[in-house]
């Protein structure tokens, strides 16, 4: 009888693991495709892009269209705690060429704001572009937005 008891706990335990896990991830926040990275305590909970940063790197003007001169800046929000994760914003036109891929490392306590930028004096190209976002190596989050003239 204890082994059948035992044998019962253990499934009943393996099952609440499996389903707590099912219930613990997260989705992309409205305007973001895939899924949504949780590496080391740490998720990325929202992506926005736009065209002015607040000083604590919230987006001023959100928007995914941009014009050619327009500098693009994105405020990626995480939430959790890390002694240390690696955030890693890439930038593509539209035939996945790279326009610009940066990396920071940040330990956060909680709810966090990461700022990742790009410019381009000359003007961008018009067209399709795509911000993807990485934790810690894993796919994270992606952006769509555009540039018109």
């Amino acid at each position: 009888m204890h082994t059948r008891l035992f044998g019962t706990s253990i499934l009943a335990l393996t099952l609440a693991g499996v389903l707590s896990g099912a219930c613990n991830k997260s989705s992309p926040s409205p305007g973001t495709t895939g899924t949504t990275g949780t590496e080391a305590g740490v998720r990325i909970s929202q992506v926005d892009v736009g065209r002015s940063l607040t000083a604590d790197k919230v987006i001023g003007d959100k928007t995914d269209s941009f014009k050619p001169t327009d500098t693009i800046y994105a405020s990626i929000l995480t939430q959790g705690t890390s002694s240390a994760a690696t955030l890693k914003g890439r930038w593509t036109y539209q035939d996945g060429q790279v326009v610009d891929e940066s990396t920071q490392t940040i330990a956060p306590t909680g709810e966090a704001r990461t700022e990742f930028h790009v410019s381009k004096p000359d003007g961008w190209p018009a067209g399709n572009y795509k911000l993807e976002v990485f934790l810690n190596g894993a796919p994270g989050a992606t952006k769509n937005l555009a540039v018109v003239r």
